[in-house]
């Protein structure tokens, strides 16, 4: 097979031996080189992978508790016919299931503790169908929510700060105070405590508490339900099916889907993602561009051969070629190198991270502080295929001026000395 030979000149250059200290020099910074732009793309790869993974943790076990889609009336207030809009709402071939709920807060005491919690009424019968906790506590602490006995599920963070364990009573105490001569007293209920869960999200499972949804609508005061839950077969098309109801259901709702809820959280991650890619990319551009300064010492050691070539009736278009495959073949195996290391470490991040916090006896992630208490990764084709192309054009780039001044060098001026 005929192979050209700007090609495989190219590649000798680049796999030279090391005849002469200056020869060994060069060598050694094209190494440094290829190894700059690996570690830089590995890098890229493994941070965009581990924060997609965390975006992806978070998320599932927000949605672990969090419907799709939430409607509600405003003001907190009791919807005026909640089984007409669950009705509605299951129209829309996108909604899997639908659930009602009352949502208020409130303070649960035992002892001499307190809490600000979050309190949840539900109907144990139709919540399986809108989350996944529910179907998880599905036959078993689920079914301890009868209705008129005042039963509690709580978090198990929760009940782990009040110190409390399944049969104990807790006290609710409810935001709307009881107005009697004496002037505005607290509203108490006693409650017992059925049961705990996990959702593996801190924020939930330290704040969280389920109530029947007759229990609830009792303590609160309430007529009815505060409002519907829905579960779609698409998370990621829930802004879509939410515009969509806002035209179809009936009376004055306000309806919200899961991003609008920690829409906060999800912007920072996406900014914080932005930030960390272009400061990650700066790293791959530094060993993408010490290859300038290797090919010009290449060029400048490279003196004698280029004359010759031209004097045998090598174009200038020849020469740069030799040397852009020179440094092209360095970016190239720096990347895939970098491509190889990336995706072994982030494929195997679960067990990385493990050994290391043994060894180091240090925990990287504080479960009360980053939500979630192991080091996810999820890398994905839009993250890697961009790292992969902008490494290959830096590298490209940095070849362009030397071969451009090897191009350019006269045969004459370069044999003189020699």
């Amino acid at each position: 097979m005929n192979i050209p030979y700007e090609l495989a000149l190219g590649w000798r250059y680049t796999r030279a031996g090391r005849a002469t200290r200056r020869n060994g020099f060069i060598s050694f910074i094209s190494g440094v080189s290829m190894l700059g732009i690996a570690l830089g793309v590995a890098a890229l790869i493994i941070v965009l992978s581990v924060m997609n993974g965390f975006q992806r943790d978070v998320r599932d076990r927000m949605l672990s508790v969090v419907p799709h889609i939430e409607i509600f009336a405003p003001g907190g207030n009791a919807m005026p016919d909640p089984a007409r809009t669950m009705a509605e709402a299951r129209r829309n071939p996108q909604v899997l299931g639908a659930a009602p709920f009352v949502a208020s807060q409130a303070l649960l005491a035992r002892g001499e503790d307190m809490k600000g919690v979050m309190v949840r009424g539900i109907d144990p019968a139709l919540e399986p169908q809108v989350t996944d906790l529910a179907q998880t506590l599905r036959g078993s602490a689920l079914t301890q929510l009868v209705p008129g006995q005042f039963r509690v599920l709580l978090g198990h963070e929760l009940a782990r700060a009040l110190g409390v364990e399944v049969g104990d009573v807790v006290t609710l105490v409810a935001p709307a105070g009881q107005v009697t001569p004496a002037g505005v007293v607290p509203r108490y209920k006693q409650l017992t405590v059925a049961g705990t869960f996990s959702s593996g999200h801190y924020e939930y499972d330290s704040a969280l508490v389920f109530l029947h949804l007759d229990d609830a609508e009792r303590i609160f005061r309430l007529e009815g339900p505060t409002g519907v839950r829905l579960k779609l077969q698409d998370l990621h098309r829930a802004p879509e099916v939410a515009q969509e109801l806002a035209q179809t259901l009936s009376g004055n709702l306000l309806i919200r889907d899961w991003t609008q809820q920690n829409r906060t959280w999800f912007a920072a991650v996406q900014m914080e993602k932005r930030m960390m890619f272009i400061i990650l990319t700066l790293i791959v551009a530094v060993a993408a561009f010490n290859l300038v300064s290797t090919l010009v010492m290449a060029v400048t050691d490279k003196r004698a051969d280029i004359a010759i070539l031209r004097t045998l009736g090598a174009s200038p278009r020849s020469i740069m070629g030799v040397f852009m495959v020179q440094g092209a073949l360095v970016g190239v195996i720096g990347t895939f190198s970098g491509l190889v290391l990336g995706l072994a470490v982030a494929l195997n991040i679960d067990v990385i991270v493990p050994a290391l916090e043994r060894l180091f006896h240090a925990r990287f992630l504080p479960q009360d502080i980053y939500l979630i208490s192991k080091m996810p990764s999820d890398p994905q084709s839009g993250d890697i295929v961009p790292i992969v192309l902008i490494s290959l054009v830096l590298a490209f780039v940095a070849t362009l001026y030397p071969s451009w001044r090897a191009s350019r060098m006269n045969p004459a001026e370069a044999l003189r000395y020699e």
